[in-house]
């Protein structure tokens, strides 16, 4: 099985897209309460919502496997990235809502996962930095995600449309985060910098702004794109993707800004 897929490009610009996968591999057959329910959390749509990415020639790396495995955007030491607010962990136990999820793997388990589903795709992603910084001073690491629009469990009311993390201004230059917000504010859609979501451990872990590097997370809320149903059930969840879907000229207008 491939644990991720690669498209290199040659724009200063790399799309990271670690929750994406939906893919449970055969090792985890009858592990995980449900398919569905290990399938429940993904990034649904992801890659084809920033499909357009290809033609600004953007390097992008898409996750396969579900990130009920591991999570790709965690700490790898299991650190909590948002102390004292609800979360799920490097290898969730529970879905966004709560739901009982598997067992709690110990630690040689999760040292496994680490070395079998974690290191490869972010040796794959510090490779491409690198080869980026090779050929431009400055790139951009966006980190693409999106999360249904209302999980009480996690964040109060309905979740902003587009939800900006720069970890604070400290993961890239101003004008960056700038760019972005100003592309999100001429839209009619709601936005935040730096609210609930500040960006996870791939923007935090890869941003190096002093030395060329600029990382931004951005957490979509899925209205935006598809339609969410009152209550996710297998009957009605994932939706498919509108068509054309309402936010996307937003993210042409914010990626074809970051490869200038």
């Amino acid at each position: 099985m491939s644990l991720f897929t690669l498209r290199r490009g040659k724009a200063p610009l790399i799309l990271s897209m670690p929750h994406a996968g939906t893919e449970i591999p055969e090792e985890f057959a009858g592990a995980f309460a449900s398919d569905w329910l290990a399938r429940k959390d993904a990034d649904w749509h992801i890659p084809a919502l920033y499909a357009f990415a290809e033609a600004l020639d953007a390097t992008i790396i898409r996750a396969t496997v579900s990130r009920t495995v591991i999570d790709l955007n965690r700490d790898p030491s299991g650190v909590s990235l948002y102390p004292g607010q609800a979360t799920t962990g490097l290898c969730p136990t529970e879905t966004f809502d709560g739901e009982p999820l598997c067992a709690a793997p110990d630690e040689a388990e999760t040292t496994r996962r680490l070395g079998r589903y974690f290191w490869p795709y972010h040796h794959a992603l510090s490779a491409e930095i690198a080869r980026l910084r090779g050929l431009h001073d400055e790139i951009t690491l966006y980190d693409c995600h999106s999360i249904r629009s209302r999980i009480p469990r996690l964040f109060e009311g309905e979740l902003p449309q587009f939800n900006i993390g720069t970890n604070d201004g400290r993961s890239c230059a101003p004008a960056r985060a700038a760019h972005v917000v100003e592309a999100c504010a001429e839209s009619h859609f709601s936005w935040v910098l730096n609210g609930r979501f500040k960006g996870g451990w791939i923007t935090r872990h890869y941003a190096d702004p002093a030395r060329g590097v600029h990382a931004i997370q951005m957490e979509l809320a899925m209205r935006g794109y598809m339609d969410e149903p009152a209550a996710p059930a297998p009957e009605n969840w994932p939706t498919p993707i509108l068509s054309p879907a309402p936010i996307q000229p937003v993210l042409e207008t914010i990626l074809k800004g970051l490869c200038s």
